[in-house]
């Protein structure tokens, strides 16, 4: 037995708006807009993303920028005050080294002046 051959539908026939497609493109259509709609929100939050993605690495070189800023007046101010280069910045000013030791001061709790406070 051979099979009976179906006449192909001409392209007139297919983009007829009362053909079986064009029928199934308007049950559809709900569907098909809103794949759409999907698709606008998938490449608008490609975009968002991609835009995100630029400012955090240039937040990231600001930052590496700034901890190197901060390290370098880091280093500077530790040098700065060691004993030795205070010494020197006010040797200008007739300041100098004290020779003698500093003296403790001992505040007895006993002490009069609490007394009258009371």
């Amino acid at each position: 037995m051979a099979k009976k051959e179906q006449a192909r539908p001409t392209f007139a026939e297919m983009t007829a708006v009362s053909s079986k497609s064009a029928a199934w493109v308007l049950k559809n259509l709900p569907f098909v807009l809103f794949l759409g709609f999907l698709a606008t929100i998938y490449i608008a939050n490609n975009h968002y993303a991609r835009h995100t993605v630029r400012e955090i690495r240039a937040q990231q070189q600001d930052l590496k920028e700034m901890r190197r800023v901060y390290n370098a007046l880091n280093a500077e101010v530790m040098y700065n005050s060691k004993k030795s280069e205070i010494a020197k910045s006010v040797k200008g000013l007739g300041l100098r080294p004290s020779q003698t030791a500093p003296k403790k001061i001992i505040v007895n709790k006993d002490a009069a002046y609490l007394k009258e406070e009371n």
